[in-house]
């Protein structure tokens, strides 16, 4: 019977990888859980001595079940089984209206998936097989009963709603007793006869349960926004081609930019020692060149002469009216002499005739001395191209 088992199993494992070639979403801790209820009859296979036969010994069972699937075809489920009275119970001591409880542990094996692949929503009908072991304990035996079970089923399940996130099933099973001991003096009895309790049936170690349940599952949202696994999309030689030529494409865009980062690091690396270089020089002050306001009056000399004419007083006047009224006013005077004739007469020459224009600016006109300055400029033919008009004197207002 091991080896049986053993070769169903490899056959199932062959099965499975075959039918899996088709690539489906990640399976997160959180995916692919579903919880249901389920209910029938349960009952021995063959007439014992307490239970009346196969019919007048089945019992009513009420279940519930958490399951989740590791793969299209591969999960495990959690499974808890009551067992209530019937009119023909087991026991006539029974004294508790839930006579028996089987908690199995099993591991489920979709047999459509495994063999036709997996479509990327479960089918409307499906073949699941599941198989494993349990514990059961009988409450109304005395003295009390637990026994260890290995337990193999069918689910012919029927998937519907918008999503296929609800599961019809039926379910023939078949439970066999492993292990049992019973509380009190009857143990070593019980031992020595073969005497397994099961699910509150006493029956042979070669007997079994047989159970037939009807039941609803519900399936849990997934990550990959359904209920059930969903198809990886999948691409091309062609497609796979043109992303890994993408992919080159942008890693030579991403060297070419590494260069030009590397490129303008030295610049910049160049500007801020120049900047360094710059920050260690002295500091050069350009002084602001005041431009001169020259006042359009002018005192015209004769040749060699320092004195005023009398018609040029005329021109100090309006000097000294433009001071009176401009109290805070201040006037330099500048003397000039014309080329012709030796440079130092020709610089005291034009000393003096600034000399004159001021005395009489103070004299005359009565302006403060504090508020005119002279200057001798000596000789020059600049200001005219006629000789006789650089024989002058010029008024500049240093106020501002």
């Amino acid at each position: 019977m091991k080896k049986v088992f053993l070769m169903l199993a490899a056959a199932m494992l062959t099965a499975s990888m075959n039918a899996q070639e088709t690539a489906v979403t990640a399976n997160k801790a959180g995916d692919n859980w579903y919880v249901g209820i389920n209910g029938g009859v349960s009952t021995t296979l063959t007439k014992q001595t307490q239970n009346g036969g196969f019919f007048k010994a089945m019992a009513p069972t009420v279940g519930v079940r958490v399951g989740k699937n590791f793969t299209t075809v591969f999960g495990l489920v959690a499974d808890a089984d009551f067992h209530f009275k019937s009119n023909k119970k087991w026991e006539d001591d029974s004294k508790t209206f839930i006579e028996d409880l089987n908690v199995d542990l099993l591991g489920s094996f979709n047999l459509s998936n495994a063999f036709a692949g997996y479509t990327g929503q479960p089918r409307c009908f499906e073949v699941i097989a599941l198989g494993g072991f349990g514990w059961s304990h009988g409450f109304n035996h005395q003295p009390k009963t637990n026994a260890i079970n290995s337990r193999i089923a069918l689910d012919f399940a029927l998937n519907f709603g918008s999503d296929k996130e609800w599961q019809l099933y039926l379910e023939p099973s078949l439970t066999y007793a492993l292990h049992s001991w019973a509380r009190g003096t009857d143990a070593a009895l019980a031992a020595v006869m073969g005497d397994f309790r099961f699910n509150n049936f006493a029956y042979d170690i070669n007997k079994s349960v047989f159970s037939l349940k009807l039941g609803i599952n519900y399936k849990f949202g997934n990550s990959n926004g359904t209920h059930n696994y969903a198809i990886a999309p999948l691409r091309n030689q062609a497609e796979i081609d043109g992303l890994n030529a993408k992919i080159n494409s942008l890693r030579k865009t991403v060297e070419t930019k590494d260069a030009q980062i590397v490129e303008k690091d030295g610049r910049i690396e160049e500007l801020e020692n120049a900047l360094d270089e710059c920050k260690k020089k002295p500091a050069i002050v350009v002084e602001e060149v005041k431009k001169e306001t020259v006042l359009q009056p002018i005192v015209i000399f004769r040749q060699g002469k320092s004195t005023i004419d009398a018609a040029q007083y005329a021109s100090i006047e309006m000097i000294a009216k433009y001071m009176r009224n401009h109290k805070e006013s201040k006037v330099l005077v500048r003397g000039y002499a014309s080329p012709e004739g030796n440079p130092e007469l020709n610089q005291k020459l034009s000393v003096a005739r600034a000399v004159s224009v001021m005395t009489a600016l103070i004299n005359k006109y009565k302006i403060a001395p504090e508020r005119i300055t002279i200057e001798g400029m000596g000789a020059t033919d600049k200001l005219s191209e006629e000789i006789d008009f650089n024989r002058v004197a010029m008024f500049i207002d240093t106020t501002k």
